[in-house]
């Protein structure tokens, strides 16, 4: 298979039908490619992501994840899985009590059972300087270093586990243009460090970057996909919704 993910006719509703948040997405994400997925806020990105995730289950539809179809597995099988994710959280969810190194060891001390202390300081040691970390900032609070680092912090606890999959979720949400534009340059060199054995997934409300980083787009409207394509496909589009889209965009 050389889709990383791939979906059908996925619904998604929390009131017995009142309302679909998903109503019939059909997607297919390539493995080793950078697909962002866009859409004005309330479009159902986020719900989208926790399905892939498979954290929620679906009303409807299936969900195929590294050849995996979700609703033949356990919730057992389902963790085992989910350890082939790496996801960058909007505002990079650090714990505040643990020094950036002791943040990214946490998730080899929750799955890697069979390294030492020493192993896992190592390994979160090159994963934070492959963020771009100064080593002089790994033994700092949350608190003591900028949002930047906190981005990059958050990167090195996602790559810690060697994921085949790299989920970013709103990474640039109320971030300022200079930030902004490091964290996408972060996500287009971590993937193409990578090679083409990860997939970079981004969530995202950002037209810019989705044009500088994808791939792939997709474009999420009224809970189904509207349009699928290259950055040249969204520009050459004459969809008058697309186009309002891509012009308010631009401009930003």
């Amino acid at each position: 298979m050389s889709e990383a993910v791939e979906i059908k006719n996925l619904k998604k509703t929390f009131d017995n039908g009142k309302h679909f948040v998903l109503n019939g997405i059909d997607l297919s994400i390539p493995r080793g490619t950078i697909t962002v997925i866009i859409g004005y806020s309330g479009t159902g990105k986020s719900v989208l992501l926790k399905h892939i995730l498979g954290l929620l289950e679906p009303t409807l539809g299936s969900i195929c994840v590294l050849d995996h179809y979700y609703e033949k597995m356990s919730g057992l099988e389902k963790a085992q899985l989910r350890k082939k994710f790496g996801v960058l959280f909007q505002h990079a969810a650090l714990f505040d009590d643990m020094t950036a190194i002791e943040n990214a060891m946490f998730p080899l001390i929750e799955h890697r059972k069979d390294l030492s202390r020493d192993q896992m300081k190592t390994i979160a040691s090159q994963k934070l300087v492959d963020s771009g970390l100064d080593p002089r900032h790994f033994d700092k609070l949350p608190s003591e270093i900028s949002g930047g680092m906190r981005k990059r912090v958050g990167l090195a606890r996602a790559l810690a586990l060697e994921p085949e999959i790299l989920l970013y979720d709103e990474p640039t949400t109320g971030l300022d243009p200079i930030l902004t534009e490091m964290v996408d340059n972060l996500i287009y060199e971590t993937h193409h460090k990578q090679g083409d054995k990860a997939t970079s997934i981004v969530i995202s409300h950002d037209l810019s970057a989705a044009f500088r980083l994808a791939d792939k787009i997709v474009m999420l409207h009224e809970g189904k996909v509207l349009k699928s394509g290259t950055a040249d496909d969204f520009l050459n589009s004459d969809h008058e919704f697309i186009r309002l889209f891509v012009d308010k965009g631009m401009r930003r």
